[in-house]
């Protein structure tokens, strides 16, 4: 009789502990479920998909390999499927992070500035490792990228050492105390994931951004192409436009003149800002719409 009830005990003991792992995984699996989600988000965010496919020669999504002309050479984006030997399927938490925060690549060479890591080193931690989670739950896919092609001297990247120390201040972005929920959430997206200005900034002749002029727009932009000023200026930017109007634009692509956007914004929006709720939407807009104006006017240049 006591064996009898000393087997009946165990027998509830063994289903008492399943039923509790079952429970923990439960968790743990919706817990990452819950990340892997936030760092899709992050993902149509931040452009990455538009940066890392190569849509024309019909590669697969986020497999690399799209040329980027700049007056340094042709940039070819990275493959960041997790594919072990062709992608980023090796990457560590730590190397994300470093990746983002600092522009340099699990063996420390620096990246060029083509990556916008002076823009995501105001990413948060959660939101950099999410985007991990995210990539990383997807197929893997074997896709080798062609190098690089700039012109000399700045192929040599310990030069981007030099580039650095010049041009690059590290450090995660912070709310403005004084400044509402929603006014730092648009700060967030537009000046850290985002990276707004990474297209809409002039450069100097050394490819820095010129901080002066955030937003401003400038006459050569991603493949030469112009950028428009989205700062708040009557008359050369975006300043008698309302929210509705902002927010109308990056969730479909249509100027308050019916315009539709083309190249590089129509990717940013079919890419990504379409997918972003609402509330950041208006967020972005709120945010746009309090920057001091700068009266700076895009257009081709008179022949």
């Amino acid at each position: 009789m006591t064996k009898k009830i000393g087997v009946q005990q165990s027998a509830i003991a063994v289903f008492l502990a399943a039923v509790f792992l079952i429970g923990i995984t439960d968790k743990a699996t919706a817990a990452n479920d819950e990340l892997i989600k936030q760092g899709q988000y992050m993902v149509w965010a931040g452009g990455c998909i538009g940066c890392h496919t190569d849509v024309k020669n019909k590669k697969p999504e986020l497999a690399g390999g799209l040329a980027l002309k700049t007056p340094f050479g042709v940039f070819y984006s990275p493959n960041i499927t997790p594919d072990k030997e062709t992608g980023i399927g090796n990457w560590t938490d730590e190397d994300f992070v470093k990746a983002f925060r600092q522009g340099l690549s699990p063996d420390n060479d620096h990246y060029y500035p083509v990556f916008p890591y002076p823009t995501y080193t105001k990413m948060r931690d959660a939101d950099i490792l999410a985007i991990k989670a995210y990539l990383f739950s997807l197929k893997p896919v074997r896709n080798v990228v062609e190098d690089h092609n700039v012109q000399p001297p700045f192929g040599m990247r310990f030069l981007q050492a030099f580039w650095k120390a010049m041009n690059f201040m590290p450090g995660e972005f912070q709310d403005v105390p004084n400044k509402s929920a929603e006014w730092n959430r648009g700060a967030y997206l537009v000046e850290a994931v985002g990276h707004c200005g990474e297209c809409h900034t002039p450069r100097s002749d050394l490819g820095a951004l010129d901080h002066s002029m955030a937003l401003a727009g400038t006459l050569k932009g991603p493949d030469g192409g112009l950028v428009p000023n989205i700062t708040p200026h009557p008359k050369t930017g975006i300043g008698e436009w309302d929210e509705d109007e902002i927010i109308e634009l990056l969730k479909n692509g249509v100027k308050p003149d019916y315009d539709d956007v083309q190249g590089g914004m129509e990717e940013a929006v079919n890419f990504g800002l379409k997918y972003l709720t609402d509330a950041d939407l208006k967020a972005m807009a709120v945010y746009l719409l309090s920057l001091e104006p700068i009266d700076n006017l895009i257009e081709k240049p008179k022949k």
